[in-house]
């Protein structure tokens, strides 16, 4: 099965159970790809995430509701999911830009988010920098924080966690220690094994040999073949933009898969904001 009809087919899923409390673990499920892929993946093809998704399209049949027939508003929200009328007129409006009454009697515009089809594009206009590198096992020397994707906390708590690293000194500290197989500052992503994993820990390390200091931890990534993409450009921007390039053109069309290590982001010392700035993407392959 290829990307676009793993990521299709868990799509169709989400639409044939979108009146029903579906976790990210059954959506995921349907793709046959590890939970947190499929969540990569469906996140940056798409420019948003699976929750936002659900809601969405769950709000604009609301909205069709609303406007085709008489059932109270509580009943309506209940059908889609909300415990109160207020929850949903919220909701509703944070979607729509008016409450359920004014969509009922036809007062101002409704916002519909159609049924999403997953279409990429192959033409590959743009050259990708990559190699592909067998390398040892090494240390990375750091601090970690677990995160559950059931409820999507890794794509808030993350940028969290490096705006945290980058004003209290830590990420200073992590250059200064790094002496190991890789230079820059990491971020590593560890899941569990498995395709039902549904947690993930997250590291802002630093490749380096030896002891760890007493606040941080250490983890030995194991022995890989790593495809190495070149990243040139201010952060975030820049990063995203070959992570999209890297799920929508370069795994359809290369060959290669993910394979179960962790994989990584590599950022080089100097302002990350500039348009010079150089950094790469680390992704175990098979």
């Amino acid at each position: 099965m290829t990307w676009v009809e793993s990521l299709q087919k868990a799509i169709d899923y989400m639409e044939e159970h979108l009146l029903e409390n579906i976790s990210l673990a059954d959506i995921a499920k349907q793709s046959n790809i590890s939970l947190y892929h499929f969540q990569r993946a469906f996140t940056l093809l798409t420019d948003m995430s699976v929750g936002e998704y659900l809601r969405r399209r769950r709000l604009t049949l609301a909205a069709h509701d609303l406007s085709k027939n008489n059932n109270k508003v509580i009943d309506i929200a209940s059908k889609y999911g909300y415990e109160t009328p207020e929850a949903f007129s919220k909701a509703f409006r944070r979607q729509h830009g008016i409450s359920p009454k004014e969509a009922r009697t036809y007062e101002g515009k409704l916002k519909s988010y159609n049924r999403l089809a997953i279409q990429i594009n192959l033409k590959g206009a743009e050259p990708m920098q990559y190699k592909i590198v067998d390398k040892e096992e090494f240390q990375v020397t750091g601090i970690k924080e677990s995160f559950s994707m059931m409820n999507e906390e890794n794509l808030e708590g993350i940028p969290k966690m490096w705006r945290k690293v980058n004003t209290d000194g830590t990420s200073d500290k992590l250059f200064d220690l790094n002496n190991g197989a890789v230079k820059g500052l990491l971020g590593v992503i560890v899941t569990e094994s498995g395709k039902e994993a549904k947690s993930m820990d997250y590291w802002i390390a630093a490749a380096h040999k030896g002891e760890p200091e007493d606040d941080l931890e250490s983890l030995k990534i194991p022995a890989s073949t790593w495809a190495i993409f070149e990243v040139h450009g201010a952060m975030p921007d820049a990063m995203q933009k070959v992570w999209k390039k890297i799920y929508g053109e370069w795994f359809p069309s290369s060959g290669y898969e993910n394979a179960s290590s962790p994989s990584m982001e590599v950022y080089s010392e100097g302002d990350a904001y500039q348009s010079n700035y150089y950094s790469e993407i680390w992704i175990p392959v098979k």
